[in-house]
């Protein structure tokens, strides 16, 4: 089975503040050589997508490397990606990471979407898409740039009028999903949205639509504060082996630093871990069970105030 999405990067300031460094990755296993590229990289403030995304304080999506400011095109041509969305962290004003994802295909077999919708509250009630890479599911694609979100409506709606991440199973059945007829013949199987604002009048989503045979992610997690702000809670999930996650969860709760999903709660950072085996957390252990090794953990944030995070095991 291949991910649709191939490497998963996670950038933080250096020590002296001024530029981004390589702080960890997720890689398929041909990409051993690009990830050697990637720890010696270095972007300073509106630099390669990692810098350009902490200059403009919103993700970014890159879907042609061609004549861009993406600074290791050539080696990823070499390595069949060709498209990088960049997910920015911030505290306040200051940067505290930067979250890379990077797909690409050019055969016929990666089928998915990663997308990138905005909304400018003082011009538009609508939701537009920025830009999205779909691989071999042309047709889904076709429909989806033509298409506009009111808030609720739709994923990317829900997420915005929500303001925290929304993820749909069954995307090709649920009226919740409206491209739900094009994504049925594409053979997509869930939905994830994620909303980024940091105040103001704009916000974006990144949209990750994954397919049965090229998934975004084999489980797919959103864990919520709970009432105290002491612990987190199970809210959704998606398992590709069929797994019961609400059962498994049911009454468990993990604290703060317990494990990579607890790192990112405590820190309202980014993680990535490489080895879930090595953890005691109740997440980890259900994902080892499954055979699950590797966990990307996002903090959604919305003014600066957590309202969830998301894991994803590749």
């Amino acid at each position: 089975m291949k991910s649709f999405i191939r490497a998963i990067e996670l950038w933080k300031p250096d020590e002296a503040g001024t530029s981004l460094e390589y702080a960890g990755g997720a890689y398929d296993d041909d990409l051993e050589e690009f990830r050697e590229i990637s720890e010696l990289a270095l972007f300073a403030h509106d630099q390669g997508l990692p810098g350009k995304a902490w200059a403009a304080g919103h993700p970014i999506i890159l879907t042609d490397f061609a004549d861009s400011y993406f600074r290791r095109a050539d080696e990823a041509r070499l390595f069949g990606l060709s498209c990088a969305v960049a997910i920015p962290v911030f505290d306040g004003e200051r940067i505290k990471a930067v979250v890379g994802l990077l797909c690409g295909s050019g055969a016929e077999e990666y089928v998915g979407a990663i997308e990138l919708w905005h909304n400018n509250a003082e011009l538009s009630h609508e939701m537009t898409l920025v830009d999205g890479f779909y691989g071999a599911a042309t047709n889904f694609e076709l429909g989806s740039r033509h298409t506009k979100f009111l808030r609720g409506y739709g994923l990317p709606g829900r997420a915005w009028k929500a303001g925290a991440p929304v993820l749909i199973k069954d995307i090709g059945e649920n009226r919740q999903f409206l491209r739900a007829e094009d994504a049925a013949k594409s053979g997509m199987t869930f939905g994830l949205a994620i909303p980024y604002s940091k105040g103001g009048h704009d916000t974006w989503v990144i949209s990750l639509l994954s397919a049965l045979r090229t998934p975004i992610a084999r489980r797919c997690e959103i864990w919520r504060p709970d009432s105290a702000n002491d612990a987190l809670t199970f809210e959704s999930g998606y398992c590709g082996s069929g797994a019961d996650l609400d059962a498994i969860y049911s009454g468990k709760v993990i604290r703060r630093g317990e494990g990579a999903l607890g790192q990112a709660f405590a820190a309202n950072m980014p993680v990535i871990g490489t080895e879930v085996t090595r953890e005691a957390s109740v997440a980890a252990k259900a994902a080892a069970s499954a055979g699950l090794r590797q966990i990307v953990v996002i903090p959604v944030l919305n003014n600066n105030e957590l309202k969830a995070v998301v894991a994803w095991y590749p």
